[in-house]
């Protein structure tokens, strides 16, 4: 059975940092793994991605260059590191597993259940 736990949400200052965390079992090896975001009254996005072996991720623009996203497959974790946070990364953020390196969300197979980041200005 596929497990995602994500953790590390909660609230902030704009500006503040954060670091979410996911645990993963039971997938096998070759998955991706991302990071989407739902915030309210809005659809879920993307927000990053890490191959398998973690040497390629991609980001969505808003977050380039303030979240960086890495794993650590012989603990089974992917991680969120998000600085510069702003009013509008508000939202529920997801972890997700994908068996091809992917922006597309219909690509993931599992998913977490979520963990609320909130920014205060």
């Amino acid at each position: 059975q596929v497990q995602l736990v994500e953790s590390g949400g909660g609230s902030v200052q704009v500006g503040d940092s954060l670091r979410l965390s996911c645990a993963f079992s039971g997938l096998l090896g070759g998955y991706s793994m991302g990071w989407f975001r739902q915030a309210p009254g809005k659809e879920r996005e993307f927000v990053a991605v890490v191959s398998w072996g973690g040497g390629a991720t991609d980001y969505t623009d808003s977050v380039k260059a303030r979240f960086t996203i890495s794993r650590d497959n012989s603990k089974n974790t992917v991680g969120l590191q998000m600085n510069v946070l702003k009013p509008e990364d508000t939202a529920v953020y997801y972890c997700a597993a994908s068996p091809t390196f992917t922006r597309t969300e219909a690509s993931y197979t599992y998913w977490g259940q979520g963990t609320q980041v909130t920014v205060s200005s």
